[in-house]
Order: C-alpha cells, then structure tokens, then sequence
C-alpha cells in the first residue's frame, strides 16, 4: 500500500514538471523570436523592416529613423526616378528588401536584394557603412526628428541632435551627397562606392575633421577600434572598418601594452590605418612605440607629415592624437609606406610582452568573419547560456525535487 502511495504521488509530480518544462520552453523560444531582427550592443543599436534599417541609436540617441538603398537601374526602370532629376528627389525611394545576415559583439552586416550590403559597427563612432556592390545605388536616410543637418560639400554632410550629438555622412569615392528640403539626406553611390557615418557623441574635434578627409580622399584604407565593451569585463575587443577595396585587417594580438595586426593590401600604393585604441590595453598618451615589419617608424607631428611617408616615403610613420571621448582612448594614425603584406605592432614604451589574447577583427566585403556568428549560433549560444542557474531548465529540476521529496514525505505520514 505504501508503495502504491509513493508511485502514485511520483506520476503526479512527473506530469507537473512535464507541464513546467513546457511552459518553460514555450517561454524561452517566444522571448528568442521577439526580437530576432534587432541589434543592441555597446554602442549602436537599430532594428529592421522588410526595406529599411531603423532607429538607428549611438549611446541611445537616435540619429537616423530609417535607411533605405535601392539600386539606381531599378529606381529608374520603375519610374519612380528619372536619370536627370534632382538627387535630392531621391528621398522618396520605395528602398529594396533588407535582411540581416550576421551578428557578432562588434557588428551586424546586412544586404539588400539590390546587391549593396551594410554593415553596422558597434564601437565608439557607431559606424555605419553602405557600399554600392555592382550596380548603382540611392541612399535615403531620414534623419530623427531632434537632428538637423548641414551640407559641407558634395561628399559631407555633417549632422547635429539637439543633446549635442554630432555625426557625420561620408562618400567614400565616386557619389555624392545632399540635403533635402525636409531636411534629410540623399546619397548617390557609383558601384563599389561607400557611404559611411561616423558619430561623435562628446562632440566633432579638429582631428577627427583631419580623419574624415583621410578616408574621404581614398588616403586612409581602414580604421581599427580595439576598445573595452562593458559586456565582456576586462578582456579587448577588436573591430575594423573598412574603407579601401582589396584592404584586409587582421587583430593578432591585443594584450596589455601591446597591439599587433597584420594589413594586407592587393595594390603597392602607400595607405594609413587610423586606430583607435582604449588606454587600459595600450597607454598612447605615454611614449607609444610603432613598427612595421619589426622595424621602427618615425613619429611624425602633423598630419601633413603622414603624406611623405604614402607618397613612395623609405619609412612608415605615424601620429599619436588624444581622443575626446568619455572611454579615455587614443588615435594612433599608422602611415605604411607601402604594402604586399605588412605587421604592425604598437606598444607602450619599456613594456615586455607576453603571448596575450589572441582576437581576429577582419572585414571584407563578401564574406562573414571567423569571429561574427549567424541568428542560429547566436540563438544556439543563447539556448546554451540559459542552461546555466538562472535558466528555466534548473528551475523545473530544483521544482521537480522538491515535490518528489514532498510526495515522499506525505505518503509516510498517511
């Protein structure tokens, strides 16, 4: 009869947790799926619809509503726009479909059916690149409604919100830029052209103006943020934008008082890497030392000084700039002489180092890096974390326990 109390008080505590565990699933799969198209990392965050990137935010203001490409073929085919109108009509495209593709700490890169693919960068300058693909394209953003903004040229246009945000829209070769009478921006991209948008959250210095024209005059190939985010505690992470086609970027090594990358070019010519790099893993404001290839460039003082060594120079140089943002890093601006394949290493003056963390941060325009990770190893990474104490899984077995030993205990009192 005992016996008979025990296994019956057991199959009712097995049907309970069986319900549990439903429940708790059920839970987990509707939370994963609620926001599967977002990105919300450090810095940058933004959603998407089936046409557009939207709410695009750095350090939570919201500069850009939405972000629409369309190819120019298209655009015209369709009548929507003719080739001789206005750039600034190109507002009103209808945008084609948009899909993201991958995530990772330091970024999301999406593409559209029109062939151009964008790419998010979750570092300090919130960078946002569009690049043209094959075919030509329009670019639409409507600005949030605290944002105002200003044309400097036909390939800048420079943005202000009302907390003091500033950001910037770059070309980065053959397109151009405009503002329009709602006061929005309009970009035309010729194939294999970018637009770019660099945030500047403390306020646009003069040394960030002497970088912009870097990149927009094709001078500076890529930018490298090696940066603490808040989600990984002390450990570095690396991130890199790229500017220049056939330019890849890789973050060997970034340990303490010490940064190590290898940049590789398919063209000979002379570029600048610009880096930005946090003072907890290399203290730049010391006397920062720069090699390439294990030999030692030269310091230079100004940024014109950087040109001598792209020009065809015998010697790479590079510059030491203080950043004003609240992260406490600084710009090194490596100008390589010339390339094939080159390393650089910059570290700290009188600092011995030590095989550190080991972190690759390569991007190229039609491949997924090593270290982005698809909406399924992301979902599978979270199911996996979930297993952990706080997960519901541990939950139904501390509940399941608990209730065997309750219905253990009942059944010798009766």
């Amino acid at each position: 009869m005992f016996t008979d109390r025990v296994t019956a008080s057991v199959m009712a505590v097995l049907l309970v947790a069986s319900a549990l565990g439903s429940a708790a699933a059920v839970g987990t799969v509707g939370a994963a799926t609620s926001s599967q198209k977002a990105y919300a990392g450090t810095n940058v965050s933004f959603d998407t619809t089936s046409n557009a990137v939207v709410d695009y935010a750095v350090d939570g203001e919201t500069v850009m509503q939405s972000v629409k490409v369309q190819s120019q073929s298209e655009t015209e085919s369709s009548g929507s726009l003719s080739a001789d109108v206005e750039l600034s009509a190109a507002s009103d495209i209808a945008g084609a479909a948009v899909s993201l593709d991958a995530k990772s700490e330091t970024s999301a890169s999406m593409s559209t059916d029109s062939g151009a693919t964008l790419r998010a960068h979750d570092n300090e300058r919130g960078v946002l690149t569009v690049r043209a693909g094959d075919d030509s394209q329009y670019v639409a953003v409507n600005l949030s409604s605290s944002a105002e903004a200003a044309s400097q040229s036909s390939e800048k246009v420079v943005v202000t919100t009302d907390d003091g945000t500033e950001g910037v829209f770059l070309v980065v070769g053959d397109g151009e830029l405009t503002v329009n009478d709602q006061g929005n921006v309009s970009a035309s991209l010729e194939g294999d052209s970018k637009l770019a948008f660099r945030s500047y959250p403390e306020g646009r210095t003069e040394d960030d103006e002497q970088q912009e024209q870097l990149i927009t005059s094709g001078q500076a190939a890529a930018e490298v943020y090696v940066m603490q985010q808040s989600e990984s505690g002390s450990e570095a992470v690396a991130d890199v934008v790229q500017y220049g086609d056939n330019t890849t970027v890789e973050v060997t090594q970034q340990s303490e008082g010490t940064v190590r990358m290898t940049a590789e070019r398919s063209e000979h010519q002379g570029k600048v890497v610009i880096t930005s790099v946090s003072e907890k893993v290399v203290d730049a404001t010391n006397d920062v030392q720069v090699t390439v290839d294990g030999e030692a460039a030269a310091q230079a003082s100004s940024y014109s000084a950087l040109q001598s060594a792209i020009d065809g120079g015998d010697t790479s140089k590079f510059l030491v700039r203080q950043q004003a943002s609240a992260d406490a890093s600084a710009s090194v601006l490596v100008a390589v002489n010339h390339f094939s394949e080159r390393e650089i290493t910059m570290t700290e003056s009188e600092t011995t180092t030590s095989s550190g963390t080991t972190a690759t941060a390569t991007e190229t325009d039609s491949t997924t890096t090593a270290s982005e990770t698809t909406d399924e190893q992301t979902a599978a990474q979270t199911d996996e974390s979930t297993s952990s104490t706080s997960s519901p899984g541990f939950g139904v077995t501390v509940a399941l326990a608990a209730l065997v030993g309750a219905a253990l205990y009942a059944a010798r009192q009766s």
